[in-house]
């Protein structure tokens, strides 16, 4: 991974999972680039970040991906602007041709973590890694929740959300926010 301030993946990756994971105002994005499924992962530890880091990296692997993740020194300069403790981008290509999945927490949900999944270019080959990647995260992490996606393929805001037994859904006061039409 070059040096941080060099022409780097990360910041790519962050820049690219603000986008993806946001639930503010439209910006038009490639059909690819929507979101088509999150989950919330509890990883409250050094420990668990980095087990889950470990099966990320492996599961993109057996699928022909790779996986850049900020270093300590890189998270405590996004923390700067909002406190992160974990950010991730799952790819596909050697130049990052496209993001296949990321993976981070924020100021307001720090120490769960939100793995999003896009469409991407092969729909097909997106969802395969993601049907191999979730079993092997629940069985670890069993409280991991699923997350809605919008018609836009925004996930709402965290204060917008409600944990159930079944994951979390909108709040009703919140729902007339992400009422928009499909992009």
């Amino acid at each position: 991974m070059p040096a941080y301030g060099q022409s780097n993946p990360m910041l790519r990756a962050i820049l690219i999972s603000v986008l993806v994971c946001s639930g503010c105002g439209a910006v038009h994005q490639p059909k690819s680039a929507k979101t088509v499924a999150a989950y919330e992962v509890p990883l409250h530890t050094v420990s668990d970040k980095q087990r889950f880091l470990a099966l990320l990296s492996a599961k993109a692997r057996a699928a022909g991906f790779h996986v850049d993740a900020a270093t300590n020194d890189q998270l405590k300069v996004t923390s700067q602007v909002s406190p992160q403790t974990f950010n991730a981008t799952v790819w596909r290509g050697q130049d990052d041709e496209e993001p296949i999945a990321s993976a981070m927490d924020f100021q307001d949900h720090l120490g769960r973590v939100w793995i999003s999944f896009s469409l991407g270019e092969g729909p097909l080959r997106s969802r395969k890694f993601e049907e191999a990647l979730m079993p092997a995260i629940k069985r670890e992490w069993p409280a991991t929740a699923s997350l809605p996606i919008m018609p836009n393929g925004a996930i709402p805001l965290t204060q917008d959300l409600i944990r159930t037994p079944n994951g979390y859904v909108v709040k009703p006061a919140a729902a007339s926010k992400y009422a928009g039409r499909a992009e």
